[in-house]
């Protein structure tokens, strides 16, 4: 993981548990005695990230609905933690902070974990987009029952179900950066092959198939899976070229990463990065692009960012809040 991911260790349960007491009743020994939780039950998967959320990033209240997508934290933190460092990259090596750093979360999600690790860590201002009116409410719930993220995050409905950044994205509006963690599966039937895999990785071979993180049809399938997504994705990058620095996605499947590079080059993108992530024995990849070249970017960061950028946050030195 990125050295700055706060979730590069072993769980500390009992920090955990002190901020959060009802994780307590999950935890559970391992053979070799160490406290953990079950993580093929979806109700300690939950109660894991309520703790992580209210002790690392101060976020007190935090629920999603029933069967909505249950993200695992640290992997969430790492992605912006390596794009915090590609806008580094381009502002002489500071990371940009505070809510001059505009970002578009595609598919936010009733978890909104991108943007609260976003906005907590490095007070970036983000817009999140979803097509599911469920998820949109309940994010904005969270966002209201928490003052430290109230006037941070803007949820906007997308109203076209096959469209990315068209709907969402105001005319003249910019963003520094967008992220996306993409619906991986191409159907419903291979969500749940998928699903039975990670279940035996967990240990539970002769279990009942469990979406132990949750998952609505829209988060985990779409038509074409994550390479048709990828498709769609980059066309709509190209009018957006001149008003996004860096656009971006998680990309699950290596057998992907062909097409997206073959699909950026087609649409012109001046540079693109692929940053390899690694989360326990889950191997992903970010990929980055943008139409905008080295003295292009670094005049963007003048303009919108400024010289000196604000000292990092509390939550980003490591404290408690």
């Amino acid at each position: 993981m990125h050295p700055r991911n706060p979730h590069n260790a072993r769980y500390n349960f009992p920090q955990l548990t002190q901020a959060l007491p009802e994780l307590a009743t999950f935890i559970r020994l391992t053979p070799t005695g160490d406290d953990s939780i079950d993580f093929a039950d979806p109700a300690a998967v939950k109660a894991l990230n309520r703790a992580l959320l209210k002790h690392h990033y101060g976020v007190a209240t935090w629920d999603i609905p029933a069967g909505y997508l249950c993200p695992p934290i640290p992997g969430r933190a790492d992605y912006l933690h390596h794009a915090a460092d590609l806008l580094a990259a381009d502002n002489n090596g500071e990371i940009p902070r505070g809510k001059a750093v505009h970002v578009l979360d595609v598919g936010v999600g009733a978890n909104c974990v991108y943007p609260i690790v976003g906005t907590r860590t490095f007070g970036w201002r983000f817009v999140g987009s979803e097509v599911d009116p469920v998820a949109v409410r309940a994010a904005r719930h969270l966002v209201a029952a928490n003052p430290v993220l109230v006037g941070h995050i803007d949820l906007r409905q997308q109203p076209d179900a096959a469209a990315v950044f068209e709907g969402i994205v105001k005319p003249r509006e910019e963003f520094d950066l967008t992220i996306c963690n993409p619906p991986f599966h191409a159907s419903a039937a291979e969500a749940e092959a998928g699903n039975r895999r990670k279940t035996r990785n967990l240990g539970y071979a002769k279990a009942a198939p469990v979406l132990n993180f949750g998952g609505q049809p829209q988060e985990l399938w779409c038509q074409g899976g994550e390479e048709g997504f990828m498709r769609r994705m980059v066309a709509e990058s190209v009018p957006l070229a001149g008003r996004v620095l860096w656009f971006s996605s998680l990309i699950s499947r290596k057998e992907t990463l062909p097409s997206a590079h073959y699909f950026l080059q087609q649409a012109g993108a001046v540079e693109v990065r692929t940053i390899d992530m690694t989360q326990g024995q889950k191997a992903s990849r970010l990929v980055a692009w943008t139409f905008q070249n080295a003295e292009q970017r670094q005049a963007w960061a003048a303009r919108r960012w400024g010289p000196h950028p604000p000292a990092p946050s509390p939550v980003e030195r490591g404290s408690q809040t």
